[in-house]
């Protein structure tokens, strides 16, 4: 039995990442119609606009290919006639060929699949299975190709057909005319022909790139179990998360456990900041941070401080104050002495246990010391 899911259970478009993996290995938007298209259009407007610079060089080269005197004859120097001959035709074809890798170059770029991509050199050994190359050229695809080309070759006949046929009274005409203008005429009618085939081959690429863009989002559409499991690889399973999140918890507890336990109050944000601070009358001669911490860490704080019953107070200003202004183990900043002063005084009145339920008393932030949350001064 073959693992490929069956295709009517690819009910959900592909994920950004199906399409980066699928780029990696080749799978990208393509359309040979198109790169045929813009490379015949760029050639046409080539042929339009200096086609005639073009029949003048050449007659130019000719000319001096087949002038030539005494001095031409005794010091003749193929290599340098050549290189001279090839310099007069040189400007207008070197035009046409940095045209046209533009054009073969562009068509990628305008589909979005520019790039070098080294799984498209990778060997698979898929390609050389015979069974897999029948299925490839009589099945589905292989159909598709087939009646494109079939349409293919039957517009661009049709519009040659017309071409001929609308021309024929003109080019008859031209057995009556000098060498000169007939040629020119032929150049026109030339000229006009290429324009018609490159516009003809613009509406079959103008049909095949939204069946190429249909066919590779087919291709690259997933089952709701493939989705599934592409969001775990992207977003973490949720049991790695839990499991890397109680670490950090664990963590943050261990490194603060003796901080706490040393702690006169503990100040919260109330959620994301918690700071730890140590006064003790007549040992310390200014209250100190002893811990301190944002997010898990904060939260091990408080549980921490519940554990020891130190008094919890939410003090937000103040708690972001300390936090962004002062480092563990550093004695406060002299200007916040006054707010860290209030709030002791207030625990010390109060039992441990009495002083988060009691009022507690309002302290003034100096504003230079006033930020938010991401520690940007407040206004």
């Amino acid at each position: 039995m073959s693992d490929a899911a069956d295709p009517d259970q690819k009910t959900e478009a592909p994920t950004p990442q199906r399409r980066r993996d699928a780029a990696e290995k080749g799978d990208v938007l393509q359309s040979r119609e198109l790169g045929t298209a813009l490379v015949v259009l760029v050639g046409a407007a080539w042929l339009a606009f200096a086609g005639p610079m073009m029949v003048d060089a050449c007659s130019a080269m000719i000319t001096d290919a087949l002038t030539f005197d005494a001095a031409d004859i005794r010091q003749f120097d193929p290599g340098m006639a050549a290189l001279r001959l090839l310099g007069i035709v040189a400007l207008p074809f070197l035009g046409l060929f940095a045209l046209t890798i533009v054009a073969a170059v562009g068509t990628p770029a305008a589909l979005g699949s520019l790039g070098f991509r080294s799984g498209a050199f990778a060997f698979k050994g898929n390609k050389l299975d015979p069974i897999a190359g029948m299925k490839r050229i009589f099945g589905v695809q292989g159909l598709i190709e087939l009646g494109k080309s079939i349409a293919k070759v039957a517009l661009l006949g049709t519009v040659g057909a017309w071409l001929l046929m609308s021309q024929t009274r003109g080019m008859i005409g031209l057995t009556a005319q000098d060498i000169r203008p007939a040629l020119g005429d032929v150049g026109n009618t030339f000229v006009i022909a290429v324009l018609v085939m490159a516009f003809a081959l613009a509406m079959i690429a103008m049909i095949d790139v939204p069946a190429q863009m249909f066919q590779r989002l087919k291709r690259l559409r997933m089952t709701k179990q493939e989705a599934k499991e592409e969001h775990k690889q992207a977003e973490g399973s949720p049991e790695v998360k839990a499991q890397i999140r109680r670490r950090q918890h664990e963590t943050a507890r261990n490194s603060a456990r003796g901080a706490i336990a040393e702690a006169t109050l503990v100040l919260t944000n109330p959620t994301h900041f918690a700071v730890a601070l140590r006064y003790r009358p007549g040992e310390d001669a200014a209250p100190i941070v002893v811990a301190k911490g944002r997010g898990a860490t904060a939260d091990a704080i408080r549980e921490l401080a519940a554990e020891h019953q130190v008094p919890l107070l939410s003090y937000p200003q103040l708690t972001r104050a300390l936090y962004y202004t002062t480092r563990a183990g550093q004695v406060i900043r002299e200007d916040l002495y006054m707010a860290v002063a209030a709030v002791l005084a207030f625990v010390f009145n109060l039992d441990a246990t009495l002083a988060a339920t009691a009022r507690q008393p309002e302290v003034e932030v100096p504003p230079s010391l006033r930020f938010d949350a991401q520690g940007r001064p407040e206004a």
